[in-house]
């Protein structure tokens, strides 16, 4: 039986994750679009600064972390975030290079979605625990 708090805490890291998805897309689009740089190296600067911005929301307001060990902490959440960043890369490559099913922005937008399960999973066992 799933509980109340573990549904709180999914909620919470979704909404996380949200604010995550609008940092990531629009940094994405900004270096892909504006400055115009390899769409892979755009996703992985966005990919990047939101990672960050998303430890910090779920280190104070999903998982209420008091730990001292920020850096650990931090490095742990980096290192997941890093392995997502794979599996986004590596689904988008899939989605729509290899298999061209679809659009880039509608790939990314699927991968987000599986490495947002990843994340939660990993990081409410390893880095929150």
């Amino acid at each position: 039986m799933i509980s109340t708090n573990f549904i709180i805490k999914f909620f919470k890291f979704g909404v996380v994750g949200f604010s995550g998805v609008l940092v990531d897309f629009g940094t994405t689009y900004f270096f892909k679009e504006i400055i115009k740089i390899n769409k892979f190296i755009a996703n992985s600067i966005g990919f990047t600064i939101a990672a960050s911005s998303n430890y910090i929301l779920n280190r104070i307001w999903t998982f209420e972390s008091n730990n001292q060990e920020i850096t650990k902490q931090y490095i742990m959440f980096l290192l997941i975030s890093l392995v997502g960043l794979a599996i986004n890369n590596i689904a988008i490559y899939i989605l729509s290079g290899k298999l061209r099913i679809f659009k880039f922005y509608f790939a990314k937008l699927i991968a987000t979605f599986i490495v947002m399960l990843w994340n939660f999973f990993m990081n409410m066992h390893f880095t929150f625990a």
